[in-house]
């Protein structure tokens, strides 16, 4: 199956262009990409920008063919048998609270092959059996490929035929936007804006339990915590992205924990930076766009832009008077 999608490789930002595409003409979509690379995050991005639209998450991987087909009992009022469509689809009712109804069938290839031959007419006919999708209802599927040596069947081709298919790749470029725009710790951002290739460092071939993808390095943000030994972080870490990567990352913290306070460089306190690690003038930046964004909120709501922008001019000028002419551009 990966064969299918080997010259289609698209980055975050192209994929939502191009699934957006698809669902204006309501053809359904296949995500496919490794483990942890944000397949699942860009249903919700979407989501997100398009506004009052609800995502629906089936797990097909759990799923039997009755949980798509749904369940026969007799109707005695006709005194026939008649089919019993499942809760989780959406009912016109339901539907029609929304501008957008996005059905997401998440680990598409990971369910049996009974399970993927029920979603047949479901996914291109848009009904299976008695039911069928409200006009608002888009699909989007997705799935690890093959050659990732996860639990995957070989997609049937004439399931594969219905869905238009694109690859995700890993691009630094999306996710340090993205890892701003969601307060990724500073010192995650600044760490891979220097050592960008660890970014991602999964291979198939090789049965480590943690590895680099975005996803782990969110864990790796979300569990810093200066209470913990140097020792016990430094196994948290490796519990998410490998021993190696640990190491090397622990050692960016030593040197970014000397760095001065985002907020005193702001306010024109501190003029100087001593330290000339680049991966440490990163976590240093990015700290101070938070600050930034923050004190913009604040500022506008106060109504005192006017101190907005003397950090404004002090982040530029410190910039400016310490970092490399490539750093600062």
């Amino acid at each position: 199956m990966s064969q299918l999608t080997d010259n289609l490789t698209v980055t975050s930002v192209q994929a939502k262009k191009f699934l957006q595409k698809a669902f204006t003409k309501n053809r359904p979509a296949f995500l496919w990409g490794p483990p942890g690379i944000g397949k699942s995050e860009i249903v919700t991005e979407i989501a997100n920008e398009w506004g009052n639209t609800l995502v629906i998450d089936l797990r097909m991987a759990q799923m039997e063919p009755t949980d798509i087909r749904g369940i026969p009992f007799f109707n005695k009022d006709l005194g026939v048998m008649d089919w019993a469509p499942p809760i989780e689809l959406p009912s016109e009712e339901l539907a029609a609270q929304y501008d957008h109804v996005i059905l997401f069938l998440d680990e598409m290839n990971s369910a049996s092959p009974a399970v993927q031959a029920a979603g047949y007419q479901l996914i291109l006919n848009r009904q299976v059996g008695t039911y069928k999708l409200p006009k608002n209802v888009v699909i989007m599927a997705a799935g690890n490929r093959m050659t990732d040596k996860g639990v995957t069947y070989r997609m049937p081709t004439p399931l594969a035929n219905r869905f238009v298919h694109f690859e995700l790749r890993v691009d630094f470029a999306d996710y340090n936007v993205w890892a701003l725009q969601n307060r990724i710790h500073q010192d995650v951002v600044g760490y891979l804006n220097y050592q960008k290739a660890d970014l991602y460092n999964f291979d198939p071939s090789v049965h480590d339990r943690s590895f680099a993808t975005p996803r782990s390095w969110t864990f790796v943000s979300e569990l810093l915590d200066d209470n913990l030994t140097e020792n016990e972080q430094t196994d948290l870490v490796a519990g998410c992205v490998g021993e190696g990567l640990a190491i090397k990352f622990m050692a960016h913290r030593k040197i970014a924990a000397d760095l001065p306070r985002p907020e005193d460089v702001l306010a024109g306190k501190i003029k100087e930076l001593k330290i000339k690690e680049v991966s440490a003038m990163y976590s240093l930046t990015t700290g101070m766009c938070y600050e930034l964004k923050d004190g913009y909120e604040s500022a506008k709501k106060a109504g005192k832009l006017d101190t907005w922008h003397t950090m404004c001019e002090n982040f530029i000028q410190f910039m400016m008077d310490n970092f490399e002419p490539e750093m600062v551009i």
